[in-house]
């Protein structure tokens, strides 16, 4: 039972001997290991702050970038429809564009068709005289043929000039 119960004298230098490691590790260890201890706590208590300004920048840029996606869609959805609407002041200032060059166009022709129609008309006007004035030529030679015939010709026009 000597094994279970110590001895006065080994509990005497248990304790010297501990009290001994105990001051030096007091003096020499303990101001180190402390140290350490304390930069690692500030160490991951820094990581955990960077962590968390992070965190809150992540959601920031997030909240950004859905700002500018949105700047983005509102800006695309009003080119589309300047763009539509560009698209369709340029259709109907061509329809506009070519309505009226097809006015002109229908009145110049008229124009033409009318300026057509004179001319033929003097054309045939001009043909029917002078083919009246040859008819009449011929009519006449053949009256005037003879000296007889241009005598009765002469009576017949005083008769009519005397009952005039």
């Amino acid at each position: 039972m000597e094994l279970v119960k110590p001895a006065f004298g080994l509990i005497f230098w248990m304790v010297i001997s501990f009290s001994i490691i105990l001051f030096l590790l007091k003096k020499f260890a303990w101001p180190v290991i402390l140290t350490a201890l304390d930069d690692r706590e500030r160490s991951i208590t820094e990581a955990l702050n960077a962590a968390q300004k992070a965190k809150e920048e992540m959601a920031n840029l997030k909240a950004d970038n859905e700002k500018l996606l949105q700047e983005a869609r509102n800006q695309r959805d009003l080119l589309l429809k300047e763009a539509r609407d560009a698209k369709d002041a340029i259709i109907n200032d061509a329809k506009v564009k070519a309505t009226e060059e097809a006015d002109r166009l229908r009145k110049i022709a008229r124009e033409d068709i009318q300026n057509e129609k004179i001319a033929a008309i003097n054309e045939m006007k001009n043909q029917v005289a002078t083919l009246s004035i040859q008819i009449a030529e011929k009519v006449i030679r053949q009256q005037l043929s003879t000296d007889e015939k241009q005598n009765a010709l002469v009576a017949n026009l005083l008769k009519d000039v005397k009952l005039n």
